[in-house]
């Protein structure tokens, strides 16, 4: 058994937060925190009356006393900064994706094994309380046969860092990708994917992606089911939704369409609204008040927290299955090779996409070797 998790956190626009669950959680100390921009970094660290406060991510890495590294930086970010946390001898928690390339994917899932490290993405979807219902349904047999899944992520994204200008929509697919995955028990095999519609020039130069949906077919391991993936950024009019349905022989599940529209269950063919309960009893006390509030006021609430709604409960979930996954000594749920699957299904999609529907093979991460 290890001694209380000692933690730092990278980036504190959408990582602050994770401030408050860290220091509230029973078996974690938070350390340190760390932001470029120093105005920020006390800022924060100040109201949360965080010690030690690093402007230099690098320096940060050295800190004999941090155990274990929280990313919350921008996507192209992602993959250096695990790297270089793992070589470091630091756990790692990373916000999706976990990469923008297979060979970034490839390099972490090296670097845990070399490491001896935990890598934990932190996929929100998963532990929205949504999710855990219906994962619940399908254990008990409400469900019953799994015939199908599809998962959608539709977001506008004008507003958002310059970073996000023209992304392509399946390279941050996970939150579509991951529901599917889990319910279905498998890892993704191959896709085929096709790109629709055209975003501005402007846009579309950034990465050399013109299109404004993709819409993914994908083959699971070892399954007879198939899933269905659709994303969109920019210039496509839909209200924000994150959403996952199931269909079963025996009842299907469906994501609300529109916010406050409720989910539906299909048993046979009738459809009944259904209430989804909170899972904090799940939690620790010290943070099952995190499932229903952020650290954000009115005024100063993050884009991804308010678009999100929340993210249904996830965040003190995410915090207790890493910081349980070192002391226990164990993989965290979305290791490293599940952490890869999942965003290479997006990465491949694109790829496919930009190969006119061709499939793309989605490589085997299981046997990735120091």
């Amino acid at each position: 058994m290890t001694e209380n998790v000692r933690v730092a956190i990278v980036g504190l626009g959408f990582g602050a937060e994770f401030i408050p669950i860290y220091q509230a959680h029973p078996d974690a100390e938070l350390v340190a925190v760390s932001q470029r921009s120093e105005d920020a970094l006390n800022r924060v660290a100040d109201a949360f009356g965080v010690p030690r406060r690093y402007t230099s991510y690098a320096e940060m890495l050295q800190d004999p006393d941090i155990d274990a590294v929280h990313i919350n930086t921008p996507i192209p970010a992602h993959a250096e900064h695990t790297v270089a946390a793992l070589k470091a001898g630091k756990h790692v928690a990373c916000t999706v994706p976990m990469a923008t390339t297979t060979d970034e994917c490839r390099a972490i899932v090296a670097a845990v094994r070399e490491s001896g490290k935990k890598y934990m993405m932190m996929e929100t979807v998963v532990y929205s309380r949504e999710f855990l219902h219906v994962q619940d349904l399908v254990e008990d047999g409400t469900i019953g046969r799994v015939q199908f899944l599809r998962g959608a992520h539709h977001q506008e994204m004008a507003d958002w860092p310059g970073y996000w200008e023209g992304l392509p929509p399946m390279h941050y697919a996970t939150h579509a990708v991951s529901p599917v995955l889990t319910l279905a028990g498998a890892l993704a095999e191959s896709v085929v994917c096709l790109g629709s519609g055209r975003i501005a020039p402007a846009l579309a130069a950034r990465y050399g992606s013109p299109f404004a949906v993709e819409s993914a077919l994908l083959t699971l391991r070892d399954s007879h089911v198939g899933a269905e993936i659709a994303r969109s950024l920019f210039e496509t009019a839909r209200e924000y939704v994150e959403s996952f349905t199931v269909y079963g022989d025996q009842a299907t599940f469906e994501w609300e369409q529109t916010q406050g529209g409720g989910h539906v269950l299909h048993v046979g063919e009738t459809p009944k609204r259904i209430e989804v309960p909170d899972y904090a009893h799940r939690l620790p006390a010290q943070i099952a008040p995190f499932t229903t509030r952020g650290v954000y006021d009115d005024e100063h609430e993050h884009l991804s927290f308010v678009q999100g709604a929340g993210h249904g409960g996830s965040h003190p979930h995410l915090v207790h299955e890493f910081v349980r996954s070192i002391i226990e000594d164990r993989a965290p749920a979305i290791d490293e090779v599940t952490g890869a699957n999942w965003t290479s299904v997006g990465i491949c999609a694109h790829e496919s996409a930009m190969r006119g529907g061709a499939r793309v093979e989605i490589p085997d991460y299981s046997d990735v070797r120091r």
